[in-house]
């Protein structure tokens, strides 16, 4: 498909737009066994959350004290006895996960920065409605269930959305923008009929008066 057949027209793929590094490689599934474990770990956070009743701080509190404890003990009694230390692999941050980490980051806090300022200064309207819609969405989703469900779900949308809509990319493209060219149609026929017939007897009675 060519780029006039493409959602807004876009000239790059879908893992180039989600930044071409190894958040994108997550979020497409190009590494399964990080992306399966990510939704794994937050199911079973999830189920422990909603059977237990902690809270996020008291439950990750108790796991690290837990495991420091058993950890510590560990090597302390593994000196006095001669046995080898806990198997721990080097903890480590390379620069270069670190560098990707903050540019994805920092990229999209410009991006919010900008439209934020634009909104403010009332320069763009078409942004100003989509943020107030998104945010009634939030907001309404937000009173039927809690923060943890709502974090958990939107996670799995991220973590299953966009590797879908790659996978189908040319048949969900073409299904919006077939309709987003039927509505297009009806706007321009409903302008001609309705609103240019309004428009002009506002205008008449504008001379009139």
């Amino acid at each position: 498909m060519g780029s006039n057949d493409r959602l807004f027209n876009r000239q790059r793929s879908l893992h180039q737009i989600l930044g071409g590094g190894f958040v994108a490689d997550v979020v497409l599934w190009r590494r399964k066994d990080v992306t399966v474990g990510i939704l794994v770990i937050t199911l079973f956070a999830w189920v422990v959350f909603e059977i237990s009743g902690y809270t996020l701080l008291s439950l990750v509190s108790s796991v690290f004290l837990l495991l420091f404890t058993i950890l510590f003990l560990w090597a302390k009694s593994a000196a006095i006895l001669n046995r080898p230390a806990p198997p721990l692999p080097h903890l480590y941050l390379s620069e270069e996960m670190v560098n990707e980490a903050a540019c994805f980051v920092r990229n999209h806090i410009n991006m919010l920065l900008s439209a934020s300022e634009d909104i403010a200064l009332g320069k763009d309207t078409n942004m100003f409605v989509k943020v107030s819609v998104g945010l009634m969405l939030v907001s309404v989703i937000g009173g039927l269930t809690d923060f943890l469900t709502l974090g958990y779900t939107s996670l799995v949308i991220v973590l299953t959305v966009p590797a879908l809509y790659e996978k189908y990319e040319d048949q969900v493209d073409a299904c919006v923008l077939m309709a987003y060219r039927k509505l297009r149609n009806f706007y321009y026929k409903f302008d001609a009929v309705c609103v240019s017939k309004v428009q002009r007897l506002i205008l008449e009675k504008e001379k009139l008066s």
